[in-house]
């Protein structure tokens, strides 16, 4: 019986030996780690950790970019009996020392000084917190250890005392904690157990078809729960070989060199990815321009053709050789056989865009609370919109007031040290109840209209769903992101941001264009026009453009790039409210 992505992992480590199970970038030239030395290193890393007075059951932090002795300290923690609390790099000190102190970790294991300096300005309020293991550098102090100096520490602790903690994990033992990045409030600790992690790790397995020939590059942060499946539990369970990126900046090149297989990239990242095609398409020749645009339409109607079971349009043949497989090999997708997206709601224009160039994206659903997706699209059961069809053996229902409710082996364990948010979120009977909004259509696929909390309901008594709207803004030349608001007033407005790559191609910064009026009559002629295909409560009445973009690091973004839209009303309370003024 798999109890634990462990279980295969050791498994694996054995079979595939000398191949390359993770591989990152030492100044400038890929360093490869074998399945076998992997293994040897989480071994090292768990028996370190019970030297360090890691117990089963308990903690540690990790707070560092996406490189190999993250993910070795994570399955070292695992292997220990003990669950690996993930810390995002965007995160404040403040952040970070809260995390630390509510997961009661004795050990942290950080990137550099720079994050180890996270916790020393809040060491007084980390009692509990005794160690530090540097990624990247030496110690200073005699609490610290180098990452050589901490494996090596292992190498003093029998291996008997770490087989002894494995086998004492069950599919109930705690294996993760993810704290949810917090749109709104404290953050809470999610409690994913070993059993929900082989299962999600087993369902990609079965689902998207993946098997050990496969390669992915990770470049989301290790602390959600989409990029540990897919880097960690997934990857050691399929045998699939992972390559590292340590920065948003450097995905473009990383993608070229390393070629993957398999890809999920949010919403954010696919529509920057759009929008530099775009603009570098209008810098074609006329020529390039029209054979672009015929191959586009042959490429939408192909994908409207597979997902209705039909044969592919006639000339689809040339369209790829002249256009789709350039393009694929420009973005380093020359080998893509699954691209996915998730994790906040993408637009139909931006879904459309990849579809008509023969990139169709596989749209996922889920959360942290579900160990990652619940639902899932795939190449042979997919539909432009929805986010596909319920992963097997779980269950799902849609409530009389439309929310989305979920049980079976993915529902978390619950929330650390919070009984009463534990009881909101899973009822008496098991489900656990998603806070979306959403319908089924005929056929089974999973359409969401948007989140529970994020509805509004004007001074006329009518309800507004804030998404769908703001995937149509989206979907304006020259739009980056968008927020619909309207909570008690008479009509509902919005804030724009403009595609900085669109704005860079017209040799203008956005704050310039923002306060261009031309710009802001181009785009409120736009929204008129959106307007005409909505119910008349819908219509957004006024627009404001404002001069830069929202970004993680001004704090209107979650790391994995959802908007926060308290912080968003809060730092434009008087934008918003110019926007009803006579």
């Amino acid at each position: 019986m798999r109890r634990s992505p462990l279980d295969v992992f050791f498994e694996n480590a054995k079979k595939y030996n000398d191949r390359a199970a993770l591989r990152h970038k030492v100044d400038g030239t890929w360093r490869e780690l074998k399945w076998s030395e992997y293994a040897r290193d989480v071994r090292r890393a768990g028996r370190a950790l019970i030297k360090l007075g890691v117990t089963a059951g308990g903690r540690i932090a990790i707070l560092g970019p996406n490189r190999p002795e993250w993910v070795i300290a994570n399955l070292g923690a695992m292997a220990a009996g003990a669950a690996p609390a993930g810390i995002y790099l965007t995160s404040t000190p403040e952040q970070a020392a809260y995390i630390a102190a509510h997961a009661e970790a004795p050990v942290a294991v950080v990137h550099d000084d720079k994050q180890l300096a996270k916790f020393r300005a809040h060491q007084a309020q980390l009692p509990n917190l005794k160690h530090y293991v540097l990624m990247n550098g030496e110690p200073r102090n005699p609490d610290e250890l180098s990452w050589s100096q901490f494996l090596a520490l292992g190498d003093g602790v029998p291996d008997a005392q770490l087989d002894e903690r494995l086998a004492a994990i069950t599919p109930n033992t705690v294996g993760s904690l993810i704290y949810t990045s917090g749109t709104t409030g404290t953050p809470k600790a999610v409690m994913i157990t070993h059993g929900n992690l082989i299962f999600a790790a087993s369902t990609n397995e079965s689902t998207i078809r993946a098997t050990d020939q496969d390669c992915l590059l990770s470049y989301l942060p290790l602390s959600h729960i989409a990029e540990q499946i897919l880097t960690i539990h997934s990857a050691v369970v399929i045998g699939t070989t992972v390559s590292f990126c340590e920065t948003l900046e450097q995905l473009g090149d990383y993608l070229r060199e390393v070629r993957p297989t398999l890809f999920f990239g949010v919403p954010r990242v696919w529509e920057k990815m759009q929008a530099k095609m775009v603009e570098a398409g209008k810098k074609n020749s006329w020529l390039k321009r029209k054979i672009a645009a015929w191959a586009r339409g042959i490429g939408l109607r192909a994908g409207a053709a597979r997902q209705q079971g039909k044969p592919v349009p006639m000339f689809y043949g040339l369209a790829h050789k002249l256009v789709f497989s350039k393009v694929r090999e420009r973005l380093g997708f020359d080998r893509l056989t699954f691209a996915a997206t998730g994790a906040a709601p993408i637009s139909k224009s931006t879904l459309e865009f990849f579809l008509s160039l023969d990139l169709p994206l596989y749209e996922v659903y889920g959360m942290s609370e579900v160990t990652g997706a619940s639902t899932i699209s795939t190449p042979g059961a997919f539909r432009t919109g929805s986010v596909g069809k319920l992963v097997p053996g779980t269950e799902m229902k849609i409530a009389e007031d439309g929310e989305i409710l979920m049980r079976g082996p993915l529902v978390f364990a619950g929330y650390l040290k919070d009984e009463t948010a534990t009881s909101e979120t899973i009822d008496a009977e098991g489900w656990l109840h998603s806070g979306d909004v959403g319908e089924f259509d005929a056929d089974g696929y999973l359409r969401i209209t948007d989140r529970k909390k994020d509805l509004f309901k004007t001074a006329g008594g009518k309800y507004i769903a804030p998404q769908p709207l703001e995937a149509l803004l989206k979907g304006i030349p020259g739009v980056g992101q968008a927020v619909v608001m309207g909570e008690g007033k008479k009509f509902a407005v919005a804030l724009l941001t403009l595609d900085p790559e669109a704005c860079a191609a017209l040799g203008r910064s956005s704050a310039e264009l923002a306060a261009d009026l031309t710009t802001v009559q181009r785009l409120e002629a736009a929204v008129k026009q959106m307007n005409s295909g909505l119910a008349p409560y819908e219509t957004i009445k006024r627009i404001k453009v404002l001069p830069n973009e929202f970004s993680i690091e001004s704090g209107e973004l979650t790391p994995t790039m959802k908007l926060k839209r308290k912080v968003v009303s809060q730092r434009y309370a008087q934008e918003i409210e110019s926007l009803y003024r006579d």
